[in-house]
């Protein structure tokens, strides 16, 4: 493909998404990787949730659209009956209602009006879910170097919220292999070991790219979907300065242990996310549970400059989850060895992501995703492609944004909300699940 109508950077799930949807417009389109496989960045560290509950309208809506698209993936996809694909499971989501988030009054709210499933629960029921748990409340979280770490404060959790329809995928690499294997059928083409060192441009608009072997690939539309290593790409555009959110590279520990004797949490587990003990879990492959942080303040933020050069060994970061995820567990056993995934979140200053144009005509950013967007992958995809034309086109998205009517669902958000130049997000929880 000598020159493309768009080139994309990344092959993560967005980036696959973005190629698929684009590809079936009638777009001729070109996804680089520097890495050697396709989903092989953060999109497979990715604990792969599908959940429903946000603290904004805007973030519930899409999320709830986004669920479709995994129930029917096989069916969205279009792919031979014979060809291998990622599993959802779809083993329900409990959230524990906490003063921090609010007692979920937000969240029911706007699922609510969304017509999103979701039930209440009593602390008898949230106990009849999952035996295994202690209702102690142990807030605020704390590290294990704190003297009062593992203490009760006297109180009790006074219940939770499920949503049914929540879930994880159970191999996320491959689900954007998926999608670029569906891509590749509407002509889409995919280069990987092909690494991206300068934006080309010229005249206000973007020309293409040069790679670290010297190949210059022409095209109009450049897509920024380079996950961890998007704030790199951002300014080698050098379209930073009118951006009032920014993304980082935000390392990442996640912890796998065993379910605790006579529970099968593979089986009889769900999603949780317990911002009392500031953890979330999921079951894992060989009745494992993954637990995850939601970055309380106790926690120091590990940013890295470099994307590529980081530590990826465990810390004490990696006991200190479990030995949370303990108290909610006084029967878990901590293992002896590290068992997880150490990788980075391409993390935005309000964990809102940015789904936008920018300042240089012709270059687009799907950035600030990780930890918070997999979910909603088939629908950003979509989004994306559809802002592309909007701008292409002429219209002037800043000025008036995109309106984009989400299929499944019936109801219309304002793609602005994703904008770059957006006031930081006051309603946003400011956590991940990751």
């Amino acid at each position: 493909m000598s020159r493309p109508d768009a080139i994309i950077i990344g092959t993560g799930v967005i980036g696959a998404a973005i190629a698929f949807e684009l590809a079936k417009k009638g777009w001729k389109t070109l996804s680089l990787d520097r890495n050697t496989q396709a989903g092989h960045g953060s999109t497979a560290g990715s604990c792969a949730i599908v959940r429903m509950h946000y603290s904004t309208y805007p973030g519930t809506a899409f999320a709830w659209e986004g669920y479709h698209y995994w129930r029917d993936w096989s069916d969205y996809l279009g792919l031979p009956a014979d060809a291998n694909l990622a599993q959802f499971r779809e083993v329900g989501c409990m959230v524990m209602k906490t003063p921090a988030n609010g007692h979920l009054e937000k969240h029911m709210k706007y699922s609510a009006e969304l017509g999103c499933p979701f039930e209440e629960l009593t602390a008898e029921q949230v106990k009849e879910k999952m035996p295994i748990y202690s209702l102690e409340s142990f807030a605020p979280a704390k590290r294990m170097d704190d003297p009062d770490f593992g203490k009760p404060n006297g109180g009790r959790m006074g219940g939770a919220v499920f949503w049914p329809n929540g879930g994880y995928v159970t191999d996320p690499a491959l689900s954007a292999q998926n999608l670029l294997d569906a891509a590749k059928r509407h002509g889409a083409q995919v280069r990987t070991r092909a690494e991206v060192t300068e934006i080309l441009q010229e005249g206000g608009r973007v020309r293409g790219v040069r790679l670290a072997d010297g190949e210059e690939i022409h095209s109009d539309v450049v897509i920024n979907v380079a996950g961890p290593g998007s704030s790199i790409v951002n300014r080698m555009a050098g379209v930073t300065d009118d951006m009032t959110i920014e993304t980082r590279p935000l390392r990442q520990e996640v912890v796998h242990v065993p379910s605790p004797e006579g529970f099968d949490f593979e089986r009889q587990g769900t999603i949780v996310s317990d911002s009392d003990i500031a953890c979330y879990v999921r079951p894992e492959h060989g009745n494992h549970i993954l637990i995850g942080s939601e970055d309380p303040e106790c926690d120091t933020h590990q940013w890295v400059e470099d994307d590529t050069d980081y530590n990826r060994e465990f810390t004490d970061q990696w006991t200190t989850q479990a030995m949370r995820y303990a108290q909610r567990v006084p029967s878990l056993g901590i293992p002896s060895k590290t068992r997880g995934v150490v990788d980075l979140y391409d993390a935005s200053t309000d964990w809102i992501p940015i789904y936008d144009k920018s300042a240089l005509g012709g270059f687009y950013m799907a950035c600030g995703t990780s930890g918070n967007q997999y979910k909603n992958a088939p629908i950003a995809g979509k989004m994306m492609a559809e802002l592309i034309e909007y701008c292409e086109a002429g219209n002037d998205h800043d000025a008036q944004p995109l309106q984009f009517e989400l299929p499944y669902i019936g109801r219309s958000i304002d793609v602005g909300f994703y904008s770059r130049k957006r006031p930081i997000n006051e309603e946003s929880s400011f956590s991940v699940l990751g």
